[in-house]
């Protein structure tokens, strides 16, 4: 009766712990559990790893002991059998030295009792008597010594190792031992000096040599030499006689088994450090043994723990797929119902499987309404039923549009509205099509907008096709025809040549015609640098030799639909009233049309190309007095001051011509002290008009307290203004941001072969000069511009040239980068030598 309720009590106990674990581990969450489940079996196999190279550890680190001790004790020994050894060799040879003070041994009985030293002794190589002069009394050697290591009766003792040991040995009245430095191809020997003294006074030494490995060879135990590796050593661990075992790699003795070979190394006395007696233990199988039961317990541990960890992760990247895949399917479903474009998708019978809410809010159809429905579908309108089941054929027989078809849909309470449907195949995770899907959008607005906005074109059109004008728009840089009217198309087709053909014409004055085969402007001559806004219309009259027509051309820019810059051209037939003004012109123009001809022969090239600048600067002039006196916003100051400047250009004009012509017929120029500063300030007045139309900034700097040259002028300015529009027209072609758009003219004195001088310089920030143009810079009728005559720089050479200067022109460079050009050149104040200057520049006086 009393043992039950002990026994259930004895149960309980042994129950309880297990129901404790069972409560906790059900409190746990599944990935907890996974994980548990995991770490517990990989920590069980790391723990035996661990055990296994513990026990290792320790059973090699206790035999390690017990053979350093046993080196120890056997290293001990053999240096006591070596000192004792070396300790009567030197008693002996001390005697043999007490005998020589006594005065009771001559040199040949010296030889004969060292011969028997030697002899009985192996160690014992050379036995040497010295006297108080270092002079060498006699010696006696072993047969096994070279000729280089004997000493010679009669020679002195040389100075160096044993020298030094010999005077310690004088000073000491004590034996010495010395390890002298071998030399190269010799063996190691170990010196002892055993001082003689007469009545207290040094009167030689007695030098003993000793062969270290005779020392070693009979000096230690056989057995120790038949266990250990042994080697005498000196002082930096160099081996002088014996065997060594070398050290092992350091990763090696990270195992057990692998520790450094026992070794012990103690001083031979009564030599001292300097002589060590070192003993290693040689290895064992047991590191075979031993590293292969480490590794092979070792791999399969590794492996064990590998296969734990892999399948541990294998799960968990499993439920990571899973909840990324149903995350997934959740953010899919929600973008899918959060559409505005309805999405449809068939199989390959036609038969509805899909639909999403944008589709069913189009149509007004639940989806339990829409899948599985084979055609006709509910959502067809009823007139439109055999167009649309022709458009399902060719939809699963896969002929679809790319750019979609637009049809009708029929809404559930039978309204209608316009939608485009995209087709494309369904293909599935392994690549094979299962269906159709369908995107359907809402273009009932988009419709009525264009409607709207074709019949504003059309009455558009309407106005500008009836005027009798031509109206054409361009972009900016582009051939594109953005616009043309119909008597635009007459004329010049569909095309944009006919639009940049009269922005060309009408970029230029009335009087350089292209018929006339003078130089053009380019196509963005008079682009305004300000808004849009405030840009006024430009006007001018061409004639186009392929209709054979005088056109009054007007321009304006304007901002496209799309944000384009354009250009708008308004071209009316002004034939008739020019031909008017021509008959009465054409009696006096006969007259002078001989003459101006053979001139204009000589002189077309340079007279065109040096009278652009001031004849553009007159038109200019003239065209904003126009434009401003019509607009009423002028005073008759300014007005004033505009035709001064006029006059002065068309001065300039007429001065450039006597000036070219009297360089022409190669005579000199016509040269008069000129203010540098004038000069440049006219040249940049008439630089900085074709600067600012291709928005350009100059900055120009004149050094104070210039002297005067005595130069033409006219052609150094000329000369400074070609290199300006170079400049602009570089940038321009670079298409360099705003930023970087300037041109720097700097004039400063200089030194040129110690003569004073005057450097004009122009830098621009453009694309630089390639080597090939680099090499054709000054030649004649070459130019890289398609509208070029090549002529300019050609003539500025020639002019700076003639006034016995030199002009270059160099690349800038940041890193690799091309940062843009710089043109200089000098006028030197003096006129000397100019038959050289001439003869070195290639230029005829």
């Amino acid at each position: 009766m009393e043992v039950r309720p002990a026994t259930t009590d004895a149960r309980s106990t042994g129950v309880e712990p297990l129901g404790w674990w069972r409560r906790w581990w059900r409190r746990q969450t599944p990935t907890r559990q996974d994980r548990f489940a995991m770490l517990a079996p990989l920590a069980a196999v790391v723990l035996f790893m661990a055990a296994i190279a513990t026990a290792f550890w320790y059973l090699r680190a206790e035999e390690i002991e017990r053979e350093q001790e046993a080196v120890k004790r056997d290293v001990e020994y053999a240096q006591q059998r070596l000192r004792l050894r070396l300790l009567e060799r030197q008693e002996q040879l001390m005697r043999l030295a007490r005998d020589i003070s006594n005065k009771e041994v001559d040199p040949e009985q010296f030889m004969g009792r060292a011969e028997s030293l030697v002899a009985q002794y192996p160690e014992l190589q050379a036995i040497t008597w010295i006297d108080e002069r270092r002079k060498i009394i006699a010696s006696q050697a072993a047969p096994s010594v070279i000729a280089s290591q004997q000493w010679v009766a009669g020679d002195v003792l040389r100075i160096g190792e044993t020298e030094a040991s010999y005077g310690l040995a004088r000073d000491l009245l004590q034996p010495v031992y010395a390890l002298p430095a071998a030399p190269a191809g010799t063996l190691p020997l170990l010196q002892l000096h055993s001082p003689l003294s007469e009545q207290g006074r040094f009167s030689g030494v007695i030098l003993g040599e000793y062969s270290i490995d005779g020392l070693l060879r009979y000096g230690v135990p056989t057995e120790v030499l038949a266990k250990y590796a042994v080697a005498l050593v000196d002082d930096k661990a160099s081996l002088l006689a014996g065997q060594s075992i070398p050290k092992r790699a350091k990763a090696l003795d990270l195992l057990p088994w692998t520790f450094t070979a026992n070794e012990y190394e103690v001083p031979v006395s009564p030599v001292g450090n300097s002589l060590i007696l070192r003993a290693q233990a040689w290895r064992t199988s047991l590191g075979v043994i031993g590293s292969g039961l480490f590794w092979l317990v070792s791999t399969l541990s590794v492996m064990t723990a590998w296969m734990l960890i892999a399948n541990w992760r294998h799960t968990r990247r499993r439920m990571q797929a899973q909840q990324a895949l149903v995350a997934e399917t959740n953010f899919r479903r929600a973008m899918e119902n959060s559409m505005l474009t309805g999405m449809r998708a068939l199989d390959l019978q036609g038969r509805i499987t899909y639909v999403n809410a944008a589709f069913c809010q189009m149509t007004s159809w639940s989806e339990s309404e829409l899948v599985g429905r084979t055609a006709p579908f509910p959502y067809w309108p009823d007139e439109d039923r055999d167009l649309l089941t022709a458009r399902l054929e060719d939809e699963i027989g896969g002929r679809t549009t790319p750019g979609g078809f637009q049809v009708r849909v029929k809404r559930k309470d039978g309204t209608l509205f316009d939608a485009r449907l995209y087709v494309s195949p369904l293909i599935d995770a392994v690549g094979k099509q299962t269906g159709w899907v369908t995107s359907m959008t809402d273009i009932t607005e988009p419709n009525r907008i264009r409607e709207q906005l074709q019949a504003s074109h059309e009455r558009f059109t309407t106005v500008l096709e009836a005027l009798d004008a031509s109206v054409s728009v361009a972009p900016l840089g582009s051939e594109e025809l953005l616009f043309a009217n119909k008597l635009y198309r007459l004329w010049f087709g569909v095309q944009a040549v006919g639009h940049l053909q009269m922005v060309q014409q009408a970029g230029v004055p009335e009087a350089r015609m292209p018929h006339e085969g003078l130089d053009d402007v380019d196509g963005y001559a008079g682009l305004p640098t300000g808004a849009l806004t405030t840009a006024q219309s430009e006007h001018a009259e061409i004639f186009v030799p392929a209709l054979g027509k005088w056109l009054e051309v007007r321009s304006r820019y304007l901002n496209w639909v799309d944000g384009r810059l354009a250009q708008m051209v308004i071209a009316t037939d002004i034939t008739s009233r020019r031909h008017a003004e021509e008959l009465a012109a054409a009696q006096a123009e006969r007259a002078q049309s001989a003459s101006r001809l053979i001139t204009m022969g000589e002189m077309a090239s340079s007279v065109a190309h040096e009278l652009n600048q001031p004849l553009t600067a007159i038109s200019n002039y003239c065209n904003g007095m126009v434009s401003r006196i019509r607009n009423q916003q002028i005073t008759e100051e300014d007005l004033l001051g505009a035709l001064e400047k006029t006059a002065r250009q068309a001065q300039r004009a007429g001065q450039i011509i006597q000036r070219i012509r009297s360089f022409v017929k190669r005579s000199e120029p016509n040269r008069t002290p000129s203010d540098v500063a004038t000069m440049v300030a006219e040249a940049v007045e008439l630089a900085e008009i074709e600067l600012r139309r291709r928005q350009v900034r100059l900055t120009h700097y004149v050094a104070a307290r210039l002297p005067t040259l005595r130069v033409d002028p006219i052609l150094i300015e000329q000369v400074l203004v070609n290199l300006m529009k170079n400049a602009a027209e570089s940038i321009d072609a670079a298409q360099r941001p705003p930023a970087r758009r300037n041109v720097e003219l700097r004039v400063v004195p200089k030194q040129v072969d110690g003569q004073p001088a005057v450097l004009f310089t122009v830098t621009d920030t453009g694309k630089g000069l390639a080597p090939e143009v680099m090499e054709r810079l000054y030649e004649a009728f070459f130019s890289t511009k398609a509208e070029g005559m090549g002529i300019g720089l050609n003539l500025c050479r020639s002019i700076v040239e003639s006034h016995q200067g030199r002009i270059t022109a160099e690349n800038l460079y940041n890193g690799p980068e091309v940062m843009g050009c710089r043109f200089s050149f000098w006028i030197p104040l003096s006129d000397t030598a100019p038959s050289e200057v001439r003869k070195d520049s290639g230029v005829t006086a």
